[in-house]
This record gives structure tokens, C-alpha cells and sequence, in this order.
């Protein structure tokens, strides 16, 4: 019983997330934040489902590690883009493309 009140607000916390990385695109570290936010509540989810059903918990490690990889590589390429144009806002970067 209190394993799906968890799953259900763990849903919710991705759901919302998503709402955040949806309306907040004008600023670059918002949407890393945000997308950090939904690998957290994918990674809980996986964990409550593995161990309602007693799986393997070595795909979580995995998991863990790309998203600690994700999280690196967004926070370098937010690093570059303050340095080369001197803000975080995206409509900036029209002249990266």
C-alpha cells in the first residue's frame, strides 16, 4: 500500500519537472536542473519497482553513473556558454546554431 502512494508521488515529481523544463526554457541552468530532477524521480522510480519485485539492483548502479555523466556534461557546456557569451539565457545562442 505505502509502495504505490510512494510510486504515485514519485510520478508526480517527474510529471511536475517536466513542467518545469516545459515552461522555464529561457534560462540554461533551470533546464539542467530540471532534467537532473527527472533523472532523480526516473532513478527512485526503478527502485521502488526493483524492489517490489525483487530484481537486480545492478542496472540502478549503471543508471546512477550516466546520470552522474549527464549531469557533467551539462554543467561543462553551461560553463562554455557563460564564458563565451557572458549569460545562461537561451535566446542568446541564436548565433550557435
Amino acid at each position: 500500500m505505502f509502495m504505490f502512494m510512494y510510486m504515485y508521488s514519485f510520478c508526480a515529481l517527474f510529471f511536475s519537472s517536466i513542467y518545469i523544463y516545459v515552461s522555464k526554457y529561457k534560462h540554461f541552468l533551470l533546464m539542467l536542473l530540471s532534467l537532473e530532477m527527472i533523472v532523480l524521480s526516473l532513478y527512485l522510480v526503478m527502485m521502488m519497482s526493483f524492489v517490489m519485485y525483487m530484481y537486480e539492483y545492478f542496472i540502478c548502479m549503471i543508471f546512477l553513473s550516466m546520470s552522474v555523466c549527464e549531469g557533467v556534461l551539462g554543467l561543462s557546456l553551461l560553463v562554455l556558454v557563460i564564458r563565451s557569451h557572458g549569460s545562461d539565457k537561451v535566446l542568446v545562442f541564436n548565433n550557435l546554431w
